[in-house]
This record gives C-alpha cells, sequence and structure tokens, in this order.
C-alpha cells in the first residue's frame, strides 16, 4: 500500500509539474525580478545598480505620479458609477422583455471590440476639430471648441465615458445572469405585499444581486486601476503627463524614458494596490454576507 501511494504521489506531481513551472516562470519570477529592479538604477542596458528604496522615494516625490494617482482614483470613481450603474440600468429594464435580445446587443458589440480600437474610434471623434466639434458646430451649440483631449480632467472623464461605452454591456450581461438566478417565489410573495417599483428593486431583487453586484464591482475596480490601452492610444498620458494613469506612468518611465527601476517601482506600487483593493473589498463583502446570514438566522 505505501509503495502504491508513493506511486500515485509520483504520478501527481508528474501531472502537476509542468503546470507549476510555467505558473513559476510566467507569474512569481517575474513579480520577483520586477521587485529586484524596483531597487536598482537600471535603464536597461547596462547592468543594475542597487539603490536601495530611492525609486520610491522618487516615485511619491513626482508630481506627475501623484497627478497619476489622483486620475486613476478618478477612473475607478468613474467606472463604479457609469458602467456598473448603466450596466444594472439596462440588465433591470430588458429583464423580461420579449425582444430583449435585441435590445441588449448595441451595448453587447462595443465589447468585442478591443481597447485600442475603442480608443482610435473615440480619438476621432473628440480630437480637435473631430465628429464632434463639427457636429456640434453644424448644430450651432456650445463646445464646438472644446479642446476635450487636451484640459484636465476633462480628457480623464471622456476617456472613462469612451470605456464605460465598452464596459456597459458585459456588466449589464453579468447582472442579468443574477437576475435570472433570483427564485420568482418571493418577488411575488413580495408584490402580494404590495412592493412595486423602486420598492421591489431596493428591498427584495438588490439584495439578491449581491453576488452578481459584488463580481461585477471586482472586476471594474482591477480594470481600472490597470487602465492602459485606452489612455496611451487617446492622449499618451499628455498634455504634459496631466491624463496618465498608473499604467500610463508605468510604461512612460520604463520605455520611454528608459528608467526600468523607477518604472518597475511603480509596477510593483499598482500591484500592491490591485491586490490591497481587490482583498478589502472581497473580504468586505464576505462579512456583509456573513452578517446577513447570520440575521436571517437568529430571526428564525
Amino acid at each position: 500500500m505505501l509503495s502504491r501511494s508513493k506511486g500515485y504521489q509520483r504520478s501527481a506531481w508528474a501531472f502537476m509539474g509542468p503546470g507549476v513551472v510555467l505558473v513559476l516562470l510566467a507569474m512569481y519570477i517575474p513579480v520577483v525580478y520586477t521587485m529586484y529592479l524596483s531597487l536598482t538604477d537600471s535603464n536597461g542596458l547596462d547592468t543594475p545598480r542597487f539603490v536601495g528604496f530611492q525609486n520610491y522615494v522618487t516615485m511619491f516625490s513626482d508630481p506627475s505620479f501623484l497627478v497619476s494617482l489622483m486620475n486613476t482614483a478618478i477612473w475607478v470613481v468613474g467606472t463604479l458609477i457609469i458602467p456598473v450603474g448603466v450596466g444594472l440600468l439596462v440588465a433591470y429594464l430588458s429583464f423580461g422583455l420579449k425582444w430583449a435580445g435585441i435590445f441588449r446587443i448595441p451595448f453587447l458589440i462595443p465589447y468585442a471590440l478591443s481597447g485600442v480600437a475603442i480608443g482610435v474610434v473615440f480619438n476621432f471623434i473628440l480630437q480637435n476639430g473631430g465628429a464632434l466639434s463639427q457636429a456640434l458646430a453644424f448644430l450651432h451649440l456650445p463646445g464646438a471648441h472644446t479642446h476635450w483631449l487636451e484640459v484636465a480632467p476633462l480628457n480623464t472623464i471622456v476617456m472613462i465615458l469612451a470605456s464605460s461605452w465598452q464596459g456597459i454591456g458585459v456588466n449589464a450581461l453579468l447582472f442579468i445572469v443574477g437576475l435570472q438566478s433570483i427564485p420568482k417565489e418571493p418577488l411575488e410573495a413580495a408584490r402580494i405585499d404590495g412592493a412595486n417599483g423602486w420598492r421591489l428593486f431596493t428591498s427584495m431583487i438588490w439584495p439578491l444581486l449581491r453576488p452578481s453586484t459584488t463580481i461585477v464591482v471586482g472586476l471594474s475596480i482591477v480594470n481600472s486601476l490597470k487602465t492602459f490601452d485606452i489612455v496611451e492610444t487617446m492622449t499618451q498620458g499628455g498634455p504634459n503627463r496631466v491624463s496618465e494613469t498608473l499604467g500610463v506612468t508605468m510604461y512612460t518611465d520604463t520605455f520611454q524614458s528608459s528608467q526600468y527601476g523607477l518604472g518597475a517601482a511603480v509596477a510593483i506600487f499598482l500591484t500592491i494596490v490591485t491586490v490591497a483593493a481587490s482583498v478589502l473589498y472581497l473580504r468586505r463583502q464576505l462579512a456583509i454576507g456573513d452578517s446577513s446570514g447570520s440575521g436571517k438566522v437568529t430571526e428564525a
């Protein structure tokens, strides 16, 4: 029996070994190397010179980094309010409709496009003299001469709107899955008791949508923290780095300024913030779920 157990263990490690090696090569080793690189003064060509935490001191004393940090916070708030809120509205209004699939198609199509494609489309619309400015001038409406992509924080706001156009559809789809999983009996009982419209949504549907909301909000937080492609396509972080996010700052410091150590420090900081935000949010949601569950048991 002992020899057979060892044989099973060897077989298990034979199957797991390639996956473990792949994870180490693709994930953990790059992270460890980035942590080392963040403690050096490296230009990507010469031998890195160890400088300790100097890159982190430089990073936090750089006004461009502080602007980038603020813009990233705006992205987090904006992507929670617009794509999540509108996605929930689309899902709720279309749920149960006869032609709901046709109604949702315009919201789902943008999700099939890449962030770069979205950036190219909206850059054509919002650039100086672009489609939006020409349309406003033709209709004699204010805003025809507005520099949408050159004034902060207006450029960040319009890029959030562009990103929201892409993200509403998938959020609506996730909320629809959540709505379909809600049992009909509690809703029918609530309607019999006189709950309709807004009262039905806030007292019954919204609490029962908690699992889907947790997923949607969690994904939105992570995606907004690592925003890169749309900003890089539309403004390249400009003008004068006023529209950068942390992802764009990391790219700019590393590949444009050849400050690999500083770029690695930004990458490590972004990783820590993303992991911390995800863990804190999930722990809070689990705590709320446990407290609501214990409350139900107590009432019973």
